[in-house]
């Protein structure tokens, strides 16, 4: 069965008052408490149990934590609150609608992710073609040089990422003010 649902602007602003509170928890704690209590939320939950719309965004959480702790990507300040708030958000078990509410407990938090994954799509994307250059290009030689050249390649791989994001963005905005 599949089931559909719109959001209508004062859904999409309670979401948004409530990511606001997730940025504000997320801003006066520690990041590595952040990272630890979004792990323990999906270390504890039984995947087997919630719906499947809930499990394929939970792959978004994973991927989040590791983005964080990438020390070669090193995710700018901005978009780092913003993933650190969406974490904070999964983590809260009483956010706007409790966790523990079987079938429902973590539709909201499905939607957040999902929120968050499109409003950051160009970061996810650039981390993800970051990860395979840096696949690629293998592990770093055992040579002083080498590895050198290595995090040369790796920093000027990043830069270019996120050069390019910040450049999509820029370009959206200014669409966007196009069309208002």
């Amino acid at each position: 069965m599949r089931i559909t649902f719109e959001l209508e602007s004062a859904d999409i602003e309670r979401f948004r008052a409530a990511f606001a509170r997730s940025r504000e928890v997320a801003g006066n704690a520690e990041e590595i408490d952040v990272l630890d209590a979004a792990r323990h939320a999906l270390d504890t939950l039984c995947v087997d149990a919630v719906p499947s719309y809930v499990r394929k965004r939970l792959v978004h959480v994973q991927r989040l934590i590791v983005m964080l702790e990438d020390d070669a990507w090193s995710l700018p300040d901005p978009d780092r609150a913003e993933v650190l708030a969406a974490l904070a958000y999964f983590a809260d078990p009483e956010d706007l609608i409790p966790d523990h509410l079987e079938v429902i407990g973590l539709l909201d938090d499905a939607v957040m992710l999902e929120l968050l994954a499109r409003r950051m799509r160009h970061v996810l994307e650039g981390y993800a073609r970051f990860c395979a250059f840096r696949s690629t290009l293998g592990a770093p030689p055992p040579d002083p040089e080498g590895r050198s050249r290595h995090a040369r390649a790796l920093l000027e791989e990043r830069n270019a990422r996120v050069t390019g994001v910040q450049a999509r963005r820029r370009r959206i905005a200014a669409w966007l003010s196009e069309q208002a």
